[in-house]
Parts: structure tokens; sequence; C-alpha cells
């Protein structure tokens, strides 16, 4: 029992839409709007990634002082953050270079010290 989802194309929202049999042509109108401008999706848990989708999406781990699993260290989190915050010309909170100096350290916040 597949549950599609469509992009409404007029406010932009998703609207899921199950059906009980393998549907190719519905359209169901926008749950949100009402439009009747939708376009199915590609549904987030039906796409694999490549290590090219994931280097482009992320970044390469090379580039952060690790290897292929350089994703699962908590500490390369911080070269994620610090590189996203460069690339759009802001500065990195005060707090947040503070956890990323402690992570560093190995002083992990709570949510990641299992890792």
């Amino acid at each position: 029992m597949p549950i599609y989802e469509f992009r409404c194309s007029d406010c932009g929202k998703i609207t899921n839409y199950f059906t009980r049999k393998v549907d190719t042509e519905v359209r169901p109108p926008c749950d949100h709007c009402k439009s009747a401008n939708t376009a199915r999706m590609m549904s987030k848990f039906g796409r694999t990634y490549s290590r090219s989708d994931i280097i482009e999406k992320y970044g390469d781990p090379a580039d952060m002082g690790g290897g292929p699993d350089a994703y699962r260290d908590p500490r390369q989190i911080g070269s994620w953050v610090e590189k996203r915050f460069e690339e759009y010309g802001m500065d990195l909170p005060e707090g947040a270079r503070e956890m990323i100096d402690a992570a560093r350290d190995g002083d992990f916040p709570d949510p990641v010290k299992d890792l």
C-alpha cells in the first residue's frame, strides 16, 4: 500500500496520498491550498545516495581530516558547521564555537556522547 508525496506548485507544500494499489496516474489536489497543480515527488526513503551525492551535500570527509567514516565521528560535525558558516559569510555563534572546541577536546554534548 504505497503512500505518494506530491509538491504543490502554487504553495510549495507537500501532500501525502495513500492508496491501496500502485497508481502512477493519480494527481490529488493540494491538502493545504486545494490547488490541482501538484507533481509527484520521489519519497525520501525511496532514494539511495551515492558517494558523490553525499560529498555534494555535506562536503568531502577528506577535506575535514577524516576517512570514509568521518561523518560518524561527532568531532567532524564542528568542521561541517564551520565550513557552512564560512560559505554563507556568517559568524559562528559563540555558544556553537564553545561546543565545537569542547568536542575537539573530547567533551561531547549529551546527545552524542554514546556515538
